[in-house]
Protein backbone atom coordinates (compact mmCIF):
# COMPACT_ATOMS: atom_id res chain seq x y z
CA UNK A 1 0.00 0.00 0.00
CA UNK A 2 1.39 3.41 -0.91
CA UNK A 3 2.04 5.77 1.95
CA UNK A 4 -0.44 8.67 1.72
CA UNK A 5 -0.88 11.99 3.54
CA UNK A 6 -3.99 14.04 3.98
CA UNK A 7 -3.98 17.37 2.21
CA UNK A 8 -6.41 19.95 3.63
CA UNK A 9 -6.55 21.96 0.46
CA UNK A 10 -9.60 19.84 -0.41
CA UNK A 11 -11.77 17.67 1.74
CA UNK A 12 -11.05 14.39 0.03
CA UNK A 13 -7.61 14.79 -1.54
CA UNK A 14 -4.75 12.54 -0.56
CA UNK A 15 -1.14 12.87 -1.58
CA UNK A 16 1.43 10.13 -1.62
CA UNK A 17 4.83 10.47 -0.03
CA UNK A 18 6.35 10.85 -3.50
CA UNK A 19 3.90 13.67 -4.28
CA UNK A 20 5.02 15.50 -1.14
CA UNK A 21 8.65 15.02 -2.07
CA UNK A 22 7.97 16.40 -5.53
CA UNK A 23 6.27 19.45 -4.03
CA UNK A 24 9.15 19.93 -1.60
CA UNK A 25 11.63 19.67 -4.45
CA UNK A 26 9.94 22.50 -6.34
CA UNK A 27 9.79 24.68 -3.21
CA UNK A 28 13.51 24.11 -2.65
CA UNK A 29 14.34 24.76 -6.30
CA UNK A 30 12.45 28.07 -6.29
CA UNK A 31 14.16 29.08 -3.05
CA UNK A 32 17.59 28.21 -4.46
CA UNK A 33 16.75 30.13 -7.64
CA UNK A 34 15.84 33.22 -5.58
CA UNK A 35 19.15 32.96 -3.70
CA UNK A 36 21.07 32.60 -6.98
CA UNK A 37 19.34 35.61 -8.56
CA UNK A 38 20.17 37.77 -5.54
CA UNK A 39 23.71 36.32 -5.44
CA UNK A 40 24.28 37.20 -9.11
CA UNK A 41 23.17 40.80 -8.49
CA UNK A 42 25.57 40.99 -5.53
CA UNK A 43 28.39 39.38 -7.51
CA UNK A 44 27.97 41.89 -10.35
CA UNK A 45 28.41 44.68 -7.79
CA UNK A 46 30.92 42.78 -5.65
CA UNK A 47 33.50 45.58 -5.47
CA UNK A 48 30.98 48.06 -4.03
CA UNK A 49 29.46 45.41 -1.75
CA UNK A 50 32.88 44.43 -0.44
CA UNK A 51 34.15 47.98 0.08
CA UNK A 52 31.07 49.51 1.70
CA UNK A 53 29.06 46.62 3.18
CA UNK A 54 31.39 43.75 4.03
CA UNK A 55 34.22 46.05 5.16
CA UNK A 56 31.83 48.59 6.67
CA UNK A 57 32.32 47.55 10.33
CA UNK A 58 36.11 48.09 10.08
CA UNK A 59 35.88 51.54 8.47
CA UNK A 60 36.35 54.46 10.83
CA UNK A 61 33.56 56.40 9.09
CA UNK A 62 31.05 53.56 9.54
CA UNK A 63 27.60 54.83 10.49
CA UNK A 64 27.56 53.04 13.87
CA UNK A 65 30.80 54.67 15.01
CA UNK A 66 29.57 58.13 14.00
CA UNK A 67 26.14 57.72 15.61
CA UNK A 68 27.57 56.49 18.92
CA UNK A 69 30.11 59.27 19.03
CA UNK A 70 27.49 61.90 18.17
CA UNK A 71 25.21 60.46 20.86
CA UNK A 72 28.06 60.67 23.37
CA UNK A 73 28.59 64.35 22.57
CA UNK A 74 24.84 65.06 22.66
CA UNK A 75 24.66 63.58 26.17
CA UNK A 76 27.64 65.73 27.21
CA UNK A 77 29.68 62.75 28.36
CA UNK A 78 32.68 63.46 26.20
CA UNK A 79 33.98 60.56 24.15
CA UNK A 80 32.63 57.87 26.47
CA UNK A 81 30.73 56.12 23.65
CA UNK A 82 33.32 56.83 20.96
CA UNK A 83 35.19 53.68 20.03
CA UNK A 84 38.91 53.91 19.28
CA UNK A 85 39.72 54.23 15.57
CA UNK A 86 40.62 51.15 13.57
CA UNK A 87 44.45 51.05 13.24
CA UNK A 88 45.68 52.69 10.03
CA UNK A 89 46.47 50.36 7.19
CA UNK A 90 44.01 47.71 8.37
CA UNK A 91 43.91 45.14 5.57
CA UNK A 92 42.78 41.54 5.26
CA UNK A 93 45.23 38.86 4.18
CA UNK A 94 44.54 36.37 1.42
CA UNK A 95 46.99 33.47 1.21
CA UNK A 96 45.39 31.19 -1.38
CA UNK A 97 45.25 31.47 -5.18
CA UNK A 98 41.46 31.21 -5.32
CA UNK A 99 40.88 33.19 -2.10
CA UNK A 100 39.43 36.42 -3.59
CA UNK A 101 37.14 34.58 -6.02
CA UNK A 102 35.86 32.09 -3.43
CA UNK A 103 35.29 34.92 -0.95
CA UNK A 104 33.27 36.76 -3.61
CA UNK A 105 31.18 33.62 -4.18
CA UNK A 106 30.63 33.25 -0.42
CA UNK A 107 29.61 36.89 -0.06
CA UNK A 108 27.17 36.51 -2.96
CA UNK A 109 25.53 33.34 -1.63
CA UNK A 110 25.23 34.52 1.99
CA UNK A 111 24.01 37.94 0.86
CA UNK A 112 21.57 36.26 -1.52
CA UNK A 113 20.19 34.11 1.30
CA UNK A 114 19.67 37.13 3.55
CA UNK A 115 18.04 39.16 0.78
CA UNK A 116 15.78 36.27 -0.28
CA UNK A 117 14.89 35.17 3.28
CA UNK A 118 11.22 36.33 3.13
CA UNK A 119 10.73 34.46 -0.15
CA UNK A 120 12.45 31.34 1.24
CA UNK A 121 10.21 31.32 4.29
CA UNK A 122 7.19 31.97 2.06
CA UNK A 123 8.06 28.85 0.05
CA UNK A 124 8.40 26.86 3.28
CA UNK A 125 5.06 28.26 4.43
CA UNK A 126 3.38 27.23 1.17
CA UNK A 127 4.64 23.68 1.71
CA UNK A 128 3.28 23.29 5.26
CA UNK A 129 0.12 25.40 4.82
CA UNK A 130 -2.06 22.66 3.22
CA UNK A 131 -1.54 20.45 6.27
CA UNK A 132 -2.85 23.07 8.70
CA UNK A 133 -6.40 23.23 9.97
CA UNK A 134 -8.50 26.40 9.52
CA UNK A 135 -7.93 27.22 13.19
CA UNK A 136 -4.16 26.81 12.83
CA UNK A 137 -4.22 28.96 9.70
CA UNK A 138 -6.08 31.65 11.61
CA UNK A 139 -3.47 31.74 14.37
CA UNK A 140 -0.56 31.66 11.95
CA UNK A 141 -1.74 34.71 10.02
CA UNK A 142 1.09 37.18 9.29
CA UNK A 143 3.66 34.51 10.09
CA UNK A 144 5.80 35.43 7.08
CA UNK A 145 5.83 39.09 8.08
CA UNK A 146 6.81 38.54 11.71
CA UNK A 147 9.40 35.84 11.03
CA UNK A 148 11.03 38.03 8.39
CA UNK A 149 10.77 41.13 10.56
CA UNK A 150 12.52 39.58 13.57
CA UNK A 151 15.15 38.00 11.33
CA UNK A 152 16.03 41.33 9.71
CA UNK A 153 16.01 43.14 13.07
CA UNK A 154 18.43 40.54 14.42
CA UNK A 155 20.62 40.64 11.32
CA UNK A 156 20.68 44.44 11.44
CA UNK A 157 21.57 44.35 15.13
CA UNK A 158 24.45 41.99 14.40
CA UNK A 159 25.75 44.10 11.51
CA UNK A 160 25.31 47.61 12.91
CA UNK A 161 25.88 47.01 16.63
CA UNK A 162 27.61 43.77 17.50
CA UNK A 163 29.89 43.63 14.44
CA UNK A 164 31.48 47.06 14.94
CA UNK A 165 32.07 46.46 18.66
CA UNK A 166 33.57 43.04 17.99
CA UNK A 167 35.87 43.95 15.11
CA UNK A 168 36.92 47.23 16.72
CA UNK A 169 37.95 45.39 19.88
CA UNK A 170 39.85 42.72 17.97
CA UNK A 171 41.56 45.22 15.65
CA UNK A 172 42.83 47.28 18.60
CA UNK A 173 43.83 44.33 20.78
CA UNK A 174 47.61 43.99 20.97
CA UNK A 175 49.80 41.09 22.04
CA UNK A 176 53.14 42.05 23.54
CA UNK A 177 54.89 45.41 23.56
CA UNK A 178 58.07 44.65 21.62
CA UNK A 179 56.42 44.71 18.21
CA UNK A 180 57.29 41.08 17.56
CA UNK A 181 53.75 40.18 16.55
CA UNK A 182 52.22 41.50 13.34
CA UNK A 183 48.43 41.40 13.13
CA UNK A 184 47.20 40.42 9.67
CA UNK A 185 43.69 38.94 9.83
CA UNK A 186 42.68 36.57 7.05
CA UNK A 187 39.90 37.57 4.66
CA UNK A 188 38.14 34.20 5.01
CA UNK A 189 38.24 34.40 8.81
CA UNK A 190 36.80 37.93 8.80
CA UNK A 191 33.93 36.93 6.48
CA UNK A 192 33.18 33.80 8.54
CA UNK A 193 32.97 35.86 11.74
CA UNK A 194 30.79 38.49 10.10
CA UNK A 195 28.43 35.83 8.72
CA UNK A 196 28.24 34.08 12.12
CA UNK A 197 27.36 37.36 13.81
CA UNK A 198 24.68 38.39 11.30
CA UNK A 199 23.00 34.99 10.88
CA UNK A 200 23.44 34.11 14.58
CA UNK A 201 21.66 37.29 15.66
CA UNK A 202 19.03 36.88 12.95
CA UNK A 203 18.15 33.39 14.18
CA UNK A 204 18.41 34.30 17.87
CA UNK A 205 15.92 37.14 17.43
CA UNK A 206 13.25 34.64 16.35
CA UNK A 207 12.74 33.76 20.03
CA UNK A 208 9.33 35.51 20.42
CA UNK A 209 8.02 33.82 17.25
CA UNK A 210 9.24 30.45 18.52
CA UNK A 211 7.57 31.09 21.87
CA UNK A 212 4.27 31.84 20.10
CA UNK A 213 4.41 28.65 18.03
CA UNK A 214 5.46 26.36 20.90
CA UNK A 215 2.77 27.79 23.18
CA UNK A 216 0.14 27.33 20.48
CA UNK A 217 0.98 23.66 20.01
CA UNK A 218 1.17 23.11 23.77
CA UNK A 219 4.87 22.31 24.16
CA UNK A 220 5.54 25.19 26.56
CA UNK A 221 3.51 27.34 28.95
CA UNK A 222 4.14 30.74 30.57
CA UNK A 223 4.66 28.93 33.87
CA UNK A 224 7.39 26.78 32.28
CA UNK A 225 9.18 29.85 30.88
CA UNK A 226 8.96 31.68 34.22
CA UNK A 227 10.06 28.68 36.26
CA UNK A 228 13.15 27.99 34.18
CA UNK A 229 14.05 31.66 33.63
CA UNK A 230 17.37 31.41 35.51
CA UNK A 231 18.46 28.41 33.43
CA UNK A 232 17.40 30.24 30.27
CA UNK A 233 19.63 33.18 31.23
CA UNK A 234 22.60 30.84 31.54
CA UNK A 235 21.78 29.35 28.12
CA UNK A 236 21.47 32.86 26.65
CA UNK A 237 24.87 33.74 28.07
CA UNK A 238 26.35 30.67 26.39
CA UNK A 239 24.68 31.57 23.09
CA UNK A 240 26.02 35.11 23.42
CA UNK A 241 29.53 33.76 23.86
CA UNK A 242 29.12 31.57 20.76
CA UNK A 243 27.74 34.37 18.58
CA UNK A 244 30.45 36.86 19.56
CA UNK A 245 33.90 35.89 18.27
CA UNK A 246 35.64 38.35 20.61
CA UNK A 247 36.21 37.34 24.26
CA UNK A 248 35.55 40.78 25.76
CA UNK A 249 32.58 41.03 28.11
CA UNK A 250 31.28 44.18 26.40
CA UNK A 251 30.47 42.40 23.14
CA UNK A 252 28.89 39.50 24.99
CA UNK A 253 26.71 41.88 27.05
CA UNK A 254 25.64 43.63 23.84
CA UNK A 255 24.14 40.30 22.72
CA UNK A 256 23.08 39.07 26.16
CA UNK A 257 20.91 42.03 27.13
CA UNK A 258 18.77 42.11 23.93
CA UNK A 259 18.31 38.33 24.12
CA UNK A 260 17.18 38.65 27.75
CA UNK A 261 14.70 41.32 26.61
CA UNK A 262 13.51 38.99 23.83
CA UNK A 263 13.13 36.15 26.35
CA UNK A 264 10.97 38.34 28.60
CA UNK A 265 9.00 39.38 25.52
CA UNK A 266 8.57 35.67 24.75
CA UNK A 267 7.14 35.15 28.25
CA UNK A 268 4.62 37.94 27.65
CA UNK A 269 3.68 36.50 24.25
CA UNK A 270 3.28 33.06 25.77
CA UNK A 271 1.05 34.42 28.55
CA UNK A 272 -1.26 36.15 26.10
CA UNK A 273 -1.49 33.11 23.83
CA UNK A 274 -2.08 30.77 26.76
CA UNK A 275 -4.72 33.04 28.29
CA UNK A 276 -6.56 33.37 24.99
CA UNK A 277 -6.51 29.59 24.45
CA UNK A 278 -7.87 29.00 27.96
CA UNK A 279 -10.69 31.50 27.37
CA UNK A 280 -11.60 29.79 24.09
CA UNK A 281 -11.64 26.38 25.80
CA UNK A 282 -13.88 27.73 28.58
CA UNK A 283 -16.28 29.21 26.03
CA UNK A 284 -16.34 25.94 24.10
CA UNK A 285 -17.28 24.05 27.23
Amino acid sequence: MALTFFDRRSNDSEMTFIDHLEQLRWHIMRSVLAILVAAVVIFINIDWVFDYIVMGPVRNNFVSYRLLCNLSHSLHIGDALCMPPIPPGYKLLGNTVSGPFMSAIQIGIIGGFIAAFPFIFWEFWKFVKPALSPKELKYSRNAIFFVSLFFFIGAGFGYFVLGPFTFNFLANFTLGTAGLYEYKPALADYIDNLVNIILGCGIAFELPVLSYVLTKIGLITPHFLSTYRKYAYVAILVVSAIITPSPDWTSQMIVFLPLVFLYELSVIVSKRVYKKDQEEQDNWQ
